[in-house]
């Protein structure tokens, strides 16, 4: 069961097509769109600002989403949220990537199609450009990024969209086995997308 919290009377909202694994915790104004994956033990605060996830937007596990008051914080379209990083206030634009334990801070913007380098720190009000790669502390924007970085990264959120069908479809909590049984069926990533299971 997903832990899921009204606060003021206000609850959050998932769209039925999205995965939210039942560790995670959405708090008051936190609208999930259609086809969003939000990962093991991530915290959806959304007790001051709105939080939005757009159409096919991930946000991993143990990432961290909260703003102020009167304020949103959004992941746009196809937006790509690395384990363990923190977005406060802020806007990731479409088909963006935040790195794993990448900071992104209140009225910052990661442009479309951007990539923010794991272990960044993207201090406030920072506006990156679009098709932009940004890493450090202080981020700066260190390059443009070539098509073939975007299609690297399209390619990861795509996993992500097919992790959201394969969760829903599949995941369910269970006792572990005691000994690794025979023939275990590993994972085959040559067939449908590299969610069928082979023996």
């Amino acid at each position: 069961m997903v832990k899921v919290y009204e606060i003021d009377g206000v609850r959050p909202v998932v769209h039925p097509t999205s995965y939210v694994h039942p560790t995670a915790v959405l708090i008051g104004d936190v609208i999930v769109g259609p086809r969003c994956y939000i990962g093991p033990l991530a915290s959806l605060r959304g007790d001051f600002g709105r939080l939005i996830l757009e159409e096919g937007a991930n946000v991993q596990d143990c990432c961290v989403m909260h703003g102020f008051e009167d304020g949103e914080t959004v992941i746009e379209v196809d937006g790509h949220i690395g384990h363990g990083a923190v977005l406060h206030g802020c806007r990731v634009g479409r088909n963006a990537m935040v790195g794993m334990n990448a900071v992104v801070m209140d009225g910052a913007v990661v442009g479309e199609e951007s990539i923010v380098a794991a272990m960044s720190f993207v201090k406030a009000g920072m506006i990156i450009p679009p098709r932009s790669m940004v890493m450090g502390t202080p981020a700066k924007v260190m390059r443009a990024l070539k098509d073939e970085d975007i299609k690297w990264k399209s390619f990861g959120t795509k996993q992500y969209h097919q992790l959201t069908e394969r969760s829903l479809a599949t995941m369910r909590e269970v006792e572990a086995y005691t000994e690794i049984e025979p023939n275990r069926p590993a994972f085959d990533f040559s067939a449908n997308g590299g969610h069928t299971p082979k023996a």
